[in-house]
């Protein structure tokens, strides 16, 4: 009679007997999607708490534009930056002695626009948060936020509303349509009731002007008169800030 003890060494092997937690395999099944969901979310959350951030200052604006690109583009970044630093400098990114910031810069954490932005919190030495997304053409990190608050998601909903659920105001540089699907997003969630009062304000009215026919909405009656009311523009770094502060940013 055989009275050895058969090897377990199959289920040891066995991808079932992986601790669910290591197995990368099964975090990436169709049926762990609600999980990568939500660690998405906690993921950042805990991070940002432990920057004491409280309320961000949302910027958006075009991947595509160059410190030194021709038309304008080297002003809209010039700009861009500026308001970055103006804004870390007076809103309370810079954390008093009970470590909570205010109004930190958050962008989508990618190059153009939205880098001057990080770029210019750096300037005033504050911390700055990159929101950014997996894509099929890779894009990179710019190299001004901050590193502890670059964060990458593979779930556009979920970036959004990391975007949205601490956002003090929008502001909101020229762009083209991812520029235009977060614009929207913030609108939508204002005229709808689901976001708090905030101030949203573009930059460039002649851009803007030219890019979206606000009023023809209106004359259509595909937006109530009122509706207009949700956003005002600005042309210069200053002129933002001070339109944020008229329209009710909050301040520490």
């Amino acid at each position: 009679m055989n009275t050895s003890r058969p090897s377990n060494m199959a289920q040891l092997e066995s991808p079932s007997y992986r601790l669910a937690a290591l197995d990368q395999d099964f975090l990436l099944s169709d049926e762990m999607r609600g999980v990568r969901f939500l660690l998405e979310y906690a993921k950042a959350e805990h991070y940002l708490r432990s920057w004491g951030v409280r309320s961000t200052i949302v910027v958006f604006g075009s991947a595509r534009v160059r410190e030194n690109g021709p038309g304008r583009q080297g002003f809209w970044y010039e700009q861009a930056r500026s308001f970055g630093e103006i804004a870390s400098r007076r809103g309370g990114a810079l954390a008093q002695g009970n470590g909570v910031r205010d109004n930190v810069i958050a962008t989508g954490g990618g190059p153009g626009l939205m880098e001057a932005a990080n770029r210019g919190a750096a300037d005033a030495g504050a911390p700055s948060i990159g929101f950014n997304i997996t894509l099929p053409h890779e894009q990179g990190p710019n190299p001004y936020s901050t590193p502890e608050l670059t964060f990458r998601f593979h779930y556009f909903a979920m970036r959004k509303m990391h975007l949205a659920m601490r956002a003090n105001a929008l502001v909101v540089f020229p762009g083209g349509f991812g520029t235009l699907d977060e614009l929207f997003e913030i609108l939508n969630l204002r005229q709808t009731g689901k976001a708090p009062s905030l101030p949203i304000v573009l930059f460039d009215r002649e851009y803007w002007s030219r890019i979206i026919n606000f009023d023809a909405l209106v004359e259509h009656e595909m937006v109530d008169p009122f509706d207009s009311d949700l956003m005002s523009f600005a042309d210069s770094a200053e002129d933002v800030w001070n339109a944020l502060v008229r329209g009710g940013l909050r301040l520490p």
